[in-house]
This record gives structure tokens, C-alpha cells and sequence, in this order.
């Protein structure tokens, strides 16, 4: 991969962890204001399935938002990468910060691109089963108990 395919491969994927990032942390924060509006028009909150629900909506919500933090982490760390010619250096100065901030120990030998995004991605499949719990579950407290 040339310099510049490898810096426009990063920024691009950076970009995109900015996005699956922000998106759910609006609509949990949104979610989460209206939820307990929602639930006490309907009648919800006399409902102990409603209540139940709505506590799990908010323990999702403060888990999502801790997962899009580190995604954002993440992709201030691939905008790091990205401000290097290679993939080499790049990866050195990743890892160089993270051992300053002492965060991860530095490393033997720096890991590929491919095994960062992979990891990444794994941590952007949680934040969706996160946001998945959060989102039935405020439809479960605001809009499927009767009144």
C-alpha cells in the first residue's frame, strides 16, 4: 500500500469511528430526557416492568456513551497514524502515546493496521449490542405497557 492510499485508508476510517460515535450518543442522550416523559404519560412508571426498563435504559445509556468515548479515543489515535508517511511510524507513535499515558505497555513490536481496525470494529460491535439493549428497552418503558 502506497503512503498516501494507507493515510486516506486511515482518515477515512477515523471519519467513520466519528460518526458511529456521535450518532448514538445523540439519540441515547435524546432517549434517555424523553424516556421517563414518555413512560409517566402512558401511565408506565405504576408498571414495575416499566420501571425495571426504564433502569436498564439508563444503565445502556451510560454504557454506550462510555463505548462511543473510546471510540472517539480510537479515532484520534488513527488521525495520529494517518499524520505519519507509513504504517510503520504511525503505529510507533500510537503506541509511543499510549505507553506515556500509560495506558498500554509499550510494546515489542508494533502491531499491524489490519489487528488495530480489528480491534476497533470489536469494540463498535459492542457499542451497537449496547445501543440494541437501550433502544428495547426504552421502547419497552415508554410504548409497550398499558395504561
Amino acid at each position: 500500500m502506497t503512503d498516501e492510499a494507507y493515510q486516506q485508508r486511515i482518515a477515512a476510517f477515523a471519519a467513520m469511528l466519528i460518526k458511529q460515535a456521535a450518532w448514538p450518543a445523540v439519540i441515547v442522550l435524546a432517549g434517555d430526557g424523553f424516556a421517563p416523559l414518555v413512560a409517566s404519560a402512558r401511565g408506565a412508571l405504576h408498571a414495575p416492568t416499566a420501571v425495571l426498563a426504564l433502569l436498564v435504559a439508563a444503565a445502556s445509556a451510560v454504557v454506550v456513551l462510555g463505548f462511543s468515548a473510546l471510540l472517539l479515543f480510537d479515532a484520534l489515535l488513527f488521525r495520529l497514524m494517518a499524520s505519519h508517511d507509513d504504517e510503520v511510524s504511525g503505529g510507533a507513535a500510537v503506541d509511543d502515546l499510549l505507553s506515556r499515558m500509560r495506558l498500554k505497555p509499550a510494546p515489542s513490536s508494533s502491531r499491524p493496521l489490519d489487528e488495530r481496525i480489528a480491534g476497533t470494529r470489536r469494540l463498535l460491535a459492542r457499542q451497537r449490542i449496547a445501543f440494541a439493549i437501550f433502544v428495547l428497552a426504552f421502547l419497552m418503558a415508554g410504548f409497550w405497557m398499558p395504561r
